[in-house]
């Protein structure tokens, strides 16, 4: 594990630091980039996710996909916690936590909004961190593309009827801009660069294959950092200027996280997953797509309601907490696992 590798936690604790510190220094810069966006996606973080998933991209090996079929459990777990478990769990922690627990500094209003992002976040499984994630913790690769790309399919078609049911509305419109736009930037483009790039690797050779996917695995962490710099430098004043609320919301959504990670964990477990299956497949569940919470909640509530700023907090916590599910995944790697 090379020197970014192993201390990476402190590099995402300094980018935090220092994207909070620029935010609040220069906003201008930050308000600049962030208005570089299309469909509510923000092209500069799009390079920098690109950045990060590209090696995992390139070690996708098509001919092993067809494989992915032989041990469905680990897609099995996926859709599962995502689409059966996650969201009414979520919904169930804001309300516990804004109805009853932090109801007495809450007004109703603001509470039935921040519980809104916080469903929102719930129903919107990730797409494109998952295979960051998945590269820390070393796994497959082909089984983690097949995970996401069925998740997507379903995603297309739940995403409003389920964010719709646990809202109590009937009127929740899928940003479908975002949602393609997305899927497209984050997913279809840096999985047709790396099927090029490996195919002309190994015209040359195995080895130049490994050499330039290890030579590339530093920039994956430079992009994960400059996310999280540029992520924290956007919502500086908010952290700033409401740290309360901020904590509030953080609280239900971190227990959400690793309460899913974990049911997620036991099942794997009990399913007899291989580790580099059973490790993406558990942190699928607990990351979000969070342009499309963000978008949505905007549309729905508006850009300065109680339930936009629940999405942006999800974003917040999510690089941080994932992180440390990764350290556990690692941490409770078979010693006997390659």
């Amino acid at each position: 594990m090379g020197l970014f590798e192993r201390y990476l936690s402190v590099w995402v604790g300094l980018g935090i630091l220092v994207g909070v510190g620029l935010g609040l220094v220069i906003p201008g810069l930050f308000q600049a980039v962030a208005a570089m966006e299309i469909a509510q996606v923000n092209l500069v973080v799009a390079v920098f996710i690109w950045v990060m998933i590209y090696p995992m991209m390139i070690q996708i090996d098509w001919n092993a996909i067809k494989d992915v079929g032989k041990k469905p459990q680990g897609l099995l777990l996926t859709l599962v916690v995502n689409w059966l478990i996650k969201p009414f769990t979520m919904a169930a922690l804001g309300v516990l936590f804004f109805q009853y627990v932090f109801a007495p500094w809450v007004d109703p209003q603001s509470a039935s909004e921040y519980i809104a992002g916080m469903i929102l976040l719930g129903v919107a499984p990730c797409t494109a961190m998952v295979f960051v994630w998945s590269q820390l913790v070393k796994g497959d690769a082909n089984y983690t593309l097949v995970q996401v790309s069925v998740n997507d399919v379903i995603m297309v078609f739940a995403f409003a009827p389920l964010a719709a049911f646990l809202l109590g509305v009937t009127d929740v419109t899928v940003p479908w801009e975002t949602l393609l736009l997305s899927t497209g930037l984050y997913v279809v483009l840096p999985l047709l660069a790396g099927m090029a790039t490996r195919r002309l690797l190994v015209r040359r050779s195995p080895q130049a294959l490994s050499e330039f996917v290890a030579r590339l695995k530093p920039w994956s962490v430079v992009g994960l950092i400059a996310t999280v710099v540029l992520l924290f430098g956007f919502q500086a004043r908010t952290i700033v200027g409401q740290p309360l609320i901020i904590g509030m919301i953080a609280i239900p959504l971190i227990l959400q996280t690793y309460g899913i990670f974990f049911i997620a964990w036991w099942g794997s477990k009990l399913l007899k997953l291989p580790h580099n299956i059973a490790g993406p497949a558990c942190l699928i569940g607990t990351s979000n797509f969070f342009e499309l919470a963000v978008a949505v909640a905007i549309s729905l509530f508006g850009l300065n309601s109680g339930a936009a700023l629940a999405t942006v907090v999800g974003v917040l916590v999510e690089v941080p907490v994932m992180l440390s599910l990764v350290a556990l995944v690692n941490a409770w790697k078979p010693k006997t696992a390659g």
